[in-house]
């Protein structure tokens, strides 16, 4: 039997190719100029990704043999030039089956041939992410909001903000919407009681004025809680690692000396709880945009009262959450 090709081998100057390959994500796209479509991201025996597309005329042809999680052999197919701004891999080309293209069972992958590659917190921080190329994302859920009903384009639709953090305590907010808002709010009930690592793949960078934050990517995004893969379990044992690192490591101070402190460090602090503050001096009120704390300013008649602002996003009275 002839070899197979390597997917970073693939160019369009032929349509003769062989591969071995394991459909890792799998969903159908809908747009008003191509109609319904089938969209994979494909990952080979040595980890290279290729996205691959199958068009409309052909959907109800390929749609009974194509399975995400499975290992298939394709032959015969097209390659074309990979564009566009919400790109899954970072290949240089794409596949585009054709009416010849074959499609054949065969031996499974390796079950730990996920494709998942995880970017740094920082990268996505500091903007040295392309913001083209889709991403994956592993965290602890360290806070999290209720779910919010928004209106987008007219239609109303659930929204959760998320902060994660990773091995290094460096936090990354995650914004979720739809079917992905709800399913999330659900799984960190039902887990309230242990760490909560979550799994998001695909996801698209945001930008919003200088914050970053990574957002769910339509139909092509996947999430999942605490699922069984082995970078979860590498994860948590980074994390638990660096917590015992900071419990042994980071000095003890009392509230005396952090009051007197005069510059950003972490210290952990022994303390009894004396009384509960119930007045506003525990909590702030947040502008539900851009999270950040709303400013109290008198008003324009000089009659006493006052209102919020929202330095930030320069709006009076903007919707706000307790945080």
């Amino acid at each position: 039997m002839a070899g197979f090709d390597e997917v970073s081998q693939l160019k369009p100057y032929k349509s003769m190719w062989r591969i071995k390959v394991k459909i890792i994500r799998m969903w159908k796209q809908y747009t008003a100029q191509g109609g319904e479509t089938i969209e994979m991201v494909l990952v080979d025996s040595k980890g290279d990704k290729i996205h691959a597309s199958v068009k409309k005329d052909l959907v109800e042809q390929f749609d009974p043999v194509l399975m995400e999680g499975f290992t298939k052999i394709l032959i015969n197919f097209a390659v074309t030039h990979a564009c566009g701004s919400y790109r899954t891999t970072k290949h240089a080309y794409k596949i585009a089956f054709v009416s010849t293209t074959k499609v054949r069972p065969c031996e499974e992958l390796p079950m730990n041939l996920t494709g998942f590659t995880p970017a740094k917190f920082l990268d996505v921080l500091d903007g040295s992410l392309n913001t083209d190329y889709l991403v994956d994302v592993i965290g602890q859920i360290v806070e999290y909001s209720h779910v919010e009903i928004v209106s987008v384009n007219g239609k109303d639709t659930e929204k959760i903000t998320v902060e994660l953090r990773n091995e290094n305590d460096v936090r990354l907010t995650i914004v979720l919407w739809g079917k992905f808002a709800m399913n999330v709010s659900d799984a960190i009930q039902l887990r309230a009681d242990h760490a909560v690592v979550c799994v998001l793949r695909f996801g698209k960078i945001k930008v919003w004025k200088e914050d970053r934050s990574v957002s769910n990517a339509y139909n092509v995004s996947d999430i999942a809680i605490n699922p069984s893969m082995n970078e979860v379990q590498a994860f948590l044992a980074l994390w638990f690692a660096f917590g015992n690192h900071f419990f042994i490591h980071t000095p003890r101070k009392t509230i005396s000396e952090v009051l007197e402190s005069r510059q950003t460090e972490r210290c952990i602090v022994m303390c009894t709880i004396a009384a509960i503050e119930s007045d506003m001096g525990w909590f702030y009120l947040s502008c539900k945009v851009c999270s950040k704390k709303v400013q109290t300013v008198p008003n324009d008649n000089d009659d006493g009262g006052f209102k919020y602002f929202c330095t930030k996003c320069k709006v009076y009275t903007p919707k706000m959450l307790p945080r």
